[in-house]
């Protein structure tokens, strides 16, 4: 069963000039689930990493890759050969939370992800401290029986903006839904600091950006 709560975010009311550049996936509440890797069923596994299928929001499911002390994760009924072929993370190794907030339209059909990734910046010593580790909100699509893609969209530097939530909120609503994987650029919102990493991605045939 999903562990889920809705959120209502009618109280944001400094993001309303945005509602009129959002359209037809206008979110009207986030949704939260959490990602349990112990429950995921195993696609593939072998000594570079591990590649499973996780419960998502109803029949949205999440798909995790780790490989390399990297991990990629996207979302929802996405394409069999992204699945497969298909690995967007960052270049410093990283790991994601497991909290996901899943944005809905007026159907209650999710069309954005926003999940919390960390990179893990090794310090003078080689280890990895709270200090030196960048936070970023990863906002992904969704990928649907229409649209099979799921990819990033946009990325926020959580630690330089202290309204990090409500900026990836906004991209999600404004840019997701009419985003094409592999032909648009995620974008990063708001400041940027120094701890975070570039992002890097590798698309099977069809997906890659020319």
């Amino acid at each position: 069963m999903i562990r889920g709560t809705k959120n209502l975010l009618a109280g944001l009311h400094w993001l309303a000039p945005f509602a009129l550049l959002s359209g037809p996936a206008l979110a009207q509440e986030s949704v939260y689930t959490d990602l349990d890797l112990n429950a995921c069923e195993t696609l593939a596994e072998d000594v570079m990493g591990v590649s499973l299928k996780c419960e998502g929001y109803e029949d949205y499911p999440v798909y995790f890759k780790e490989g390399d002390i990297r991990q990629s994760v996207i979302f929802g009924q996405v394409d069999r050969e992204l699945i497969d072929g298909g690995f967007e993370s960052f270049a410093a190794f990283n790991h994601v939370n497991t909290r996901i907030e899943w944005r809905l339209d007026d159907g209650d059909r999710p069309f954005a992800a926003i999940l919390r990734w960390f990179i893990d910046n090794p310090g003078p010593d080689g280890s990895s401290t709270r200090q030196g580790r960048a936070v970023i909100l990863v906002v992904s699509k969704v990928a649907t029986q229409g649209d099979g893609g799921s990819c990033f969209v946009a990325m926020v530097d959580a630690k330089a903006n202290p309204k990090a939530n409500e900026l990836a909120r906004q991209a999600a609503d404004t840019e997701a839904a009419d985003f094409a994987c592999g032909m648009n650029e995620p974008q990063w919102i708001g400041k940027r600091g120094d701890l975070v990493s570039e992002r890097t991605f590798s698309w099977p045939e069809g997906y890659v950006v020319e």
